[in-house]
């Protein structure tokens, strides 16, 4: 199983290996044994989710604080995303970098986030799914997030802003220099 690094600490891409015959195609998504050993990923995940949105909808940037905070394992099942995940950890050399990356139904990559990191993703396509795998819970009370549109972030986001729709949640969370204080990870 292919593990690509991203040059973010414990973040990789995962290519899974495809079986395609006639009647369609087979993939493992998803094996503990071969994450630990070939990626180096030892992530329990207690907990799916999936959403589906139409082209324009931004969801994030989130993340949830400290104890709460969790990893992810994310992709797409229908569509295509514009995946992007800024790096929240102050002890890390890629503090307040961004990564960004094309995950779509052709490619059938996956995202492996790291606790420390938060996450969103603009929808290009009508009808897309997409699923994260997380190791931990969601929790109302450490639910947290920064704006995907801060300037400061300098985010290269190849897709119009003026098409962008936004939730008003997510339309009002802070920039990232504003964030400081909610960076709480254990």
């Amino acid at each position: 199983m292919p593990f690509i690094e991203t040059g973010f600490e414990g973040m990789k891409i995962f290519e899974p290996k495809i079986f395609e015959d006639s009647r369609g195609y087979f993939m493992e998504t998803y094996n503990k044994r071969h994450f630990l050993k070939e990626g180096n990923i030892d992530a329990t995940f207690v907990q799916d989710n999936r959403s589906l949105s139409h082209r324009g909808v931004v969801r994030g940037l989130h993340f949830q604080n400290g104890a709460s905070a969790q990893a992810k394992l994310v992709t797409v099942l229908s569509g295509e995303v514009i995946d992007v995940v800024v790096d929240c950890r102050k002890k890390s050399d890629t503090y307040g970098k961004s990564f960004v990356i094309v995950l779509n139904v052709q490619n059938k990559r996956q995202l492996f986030i790291p606790r420390g990191f938060a996450h969103g993703f603009i929808v290009t396509k009508d009808n897309t799914e997409f699923s994260y795998k997380c190791d931990n819970f969601y929790d109302k009370e450490n639910d947290r997030g920064i704006s995907i549109l801060d300037p400061m972030l300098d985010i290269a986001i190849p897709f119009p802003k003026d098409e962008m729709i936004i939730s008003e949640k997510d339309a009002n969370l802070p920039a990232f220099a504003d964030a400081q204080d909610i960076l709480i990870f254990l």
